[in-house]
């Protein structure tokens, strides 16, 4: 189809006259007004929130201009069209809005044109432009006509495989084009020149708002508008559209100054709890390793005990500093052995099993919580993660878990339930071994994820140990979906390798149906023998996501 200028009633009258005499060049059009940005109210705004693309672009203008002399307009179908006309809008300052050609009386594309106080309209790739209003510059999309409309001075370059990231990082002076457009137009004929949409007054760039977008065609008009109101955008993977995991994408949101966030693309729209994620990113708070979540790009590895207990474990035979060592010489040793970062970590028991029933009759003795402090801020500055592990006796695991509510606020501080340790009313520790339902996990679960949500918190991880079927026998039923946690079955028996490694197939046999986590523990006394860490990583299959050290 030959695609050329229908009309440019940008220029005056006199000056079409001396076009259709065959003049070579066109007078500057120069627009009315300045444009004027304006930053969203509220502290999210999501775009591309539906399926109308009209309307998302509509939607993207609205939220980042109050008025705008001139718009650019593509067709809504047409993605090489849209890349083209992006690079249009960023380098101009003005919305990019898509055209549907269904222009009727509640069309968005007029409506926004209109709210906007468009008086000039660039319309690129557009067969009809009927029924739009102002003055139109009616152009092809093809090399030599968006030169024309960019100027000598821009250079043109074809999109690579993320062109969403590279028209976020477009320079002044650059611009894209799918790498499939043509040079001139279908049939090689020369044309009335495309006038230059000189004069406008750039709007001010928007201050104290950042973006974050997925890397989908459907996410250029909105990620082009927003570049054109001087909003910084930070692209994540289609597929993997957590802010959290991002730590780009988190310094982003938590730069100084920054009060509102957009989140631009169908994959964002979609991703569960986007507000508590982008919310949780913009404090900033990034676990050890970078990010916000542990899993999958992390393994863990842990010292296990309690502080001043050595009879309890390795975590207890020396003080605050010389285990922050030890845990990262015992991390270091996996290093080169996986292409995840290992990250050191103390596994502190918190409230520990006891052989008398105690003042309060419940079989366990629950320290201090002030105890711990020194050792989460040590470990937390030293780029350790910690998790609080519950041994409760005779009574129930959130009644304790609530009282470490002020220690799980920090970012870097999980949870471990200890079903060993949990006795039913006529029960005794060593006498018989304890076990909990998963009605009771779960309801662990749903208080220690609204309090990482209230808090604006990265996911938590929170550890389910378990030897035999029968310590968590309705496991099937424990919920393992909720992004606010990740969900680790931790498999702590000992004793013969053999027999250690029956236990862990048979516990991790269902792996894909559960979707947990995978933890392994090295006895160093318990164990014939304890495996070293090639052997735990070489013989330990499926590999575990937390290898903790007793």
């Amino acid at each position: 189809m030959i695609r050329r200028t229908r009309t440019a009633l940008l220029a005056p009258i006199a000056a079409v006259a001396l076009l259709a005499a065959g003049c070579t060049a066109a007078p500057e059009p120069v627009p009315d007004g300045p444009v004027e940005t304006r930053a969203p109210e509220q502290g999210l705004t999501v775009l591309a929130p539906g399926q109308d693309a009209e309307a998302e672009a509509a939607a993207a203008s609205a939220a980042l201009f109050a008025g705008s002399p001139a718009a650019v307009v593509a067709p809504s179908e047409d993605a090489a069209a849209q890349l083209g006309a992006a690079s249009v809008a960023v380098h101009l300052g003005v919305p990019l809005l898509l055209d549907d050609g269904e222009r009727d009386g509640g069309d968005p594309l007029l409506g926004e044109l209109e709210r906007l106080g468009a008086e000039h309209v660039i319309a690129l790739g557009i067969d009809d432009v009927d029924g739009l209003e102002g003055e139109i510059v009616s152009a092809p999309v093809d090399r030599d006509a968006l030169q024309e409309l960019l100027g000598d001075d821009v250079e043109l370059a074809d999109a690579g495989e993320t062109p969403v990231a590279q028209l976020a990082a477009l320079a002044e002076g650059d611009a894209l084009v799918d790498p499939a457009t043509p040079e001139d137009g279908d049939d090689g004929s020369s044309r009335a020149p495309i006038p230059q949409l000189e004069g406008i007054e750039p709007g001010e760039p928007l201050v104290g708002v950042t973006g974050i977008a997925t890397e989908e065609a459907a996410s250029v008009p909105a990620v082009a508008t927003a570049r054109a109101a001087g909003v910084p955008i930070t692209v994540l993977p289609a597929d993997a559209p957590n802010p959290q995991d991002s730590p780009d994408a988190i310094a982003a949101l938590s730069a100084e100054g920054v009060a509102a966030h957009l989140a631009i693309g169908p994959a964002l729209a979609a991703e569960r709890q986007l507000e508590w994620k982008v919310a949780s990113a913009a404090t900033g708070a990034q676990l050890p390793g970078g990010g916000q979540r542990m899993f999958p790009g992390h393994m863990m590895v842990a010292m296990y005990g309690t502080p001043g207990a050595p009879v309890l474990g390795i975590l207890g035979e020396q003080d605050v500093q010389p285990s922050i060592d030890r845990a990262a010489a015992l991390a270091a040793e996996y290093d080169g052995l996986t292409d995840r970062t290992v990250i050191p970590a103390f596994e502190i028991i918190a409230t520990v099993a006891s052989g008398g029933a105690g003042g309060d009759g419940n079989y366990s003795n629950e320290l201090d919580p002030q105890t711990f402090v020194p050792w989460i801020e040590a470990a937390g500055a030293a780029g350790q993660y910690v998790v609080l592990d519950l041994q409760p006796g005779r009574t129930d695991f959130l009644t304790q878990a609530k009282a470490l509510e002020p220690l799980l606020r920090y970012p870097w501080v999980g949870l471990a339930l200890d079903p060993e340790w949990r006795l039913g009313p006529d029960q005794t520790h060593l006498v018989q071994i304890g076990s909990v339902g998963a009605d009771e996990v779960n309801a662990v679960g749903d208080w220690l994820a609204e309090l990482t949500v209230a808090n604006d918190l990265p996911p938590k991880l929170f550890v389910l140990h378990q030897f035999r079927f029968d310590m968590l026998h309705d496991r099937e039923r424990v919920v393992t979906d909720r992004p606010e946690l990740e969900t680790l079955v931790h498999v702590d028996g000992q004793g013969g390798q053999p027999a250690k490694q029956a236990t862990w197939r048979a516990l991790t046999q269902e792996t894909e149906q559960q979707r947990f986590w995978w933890g392994w523990k090295n006895f160093i006394d318990e164990d014939q023998p304890m495996l070293t860490p090639q052997e735990t990583m070489s013989q330990v299959s499926p590999l575990p996501d937390l290898i903790t050290y007793q």
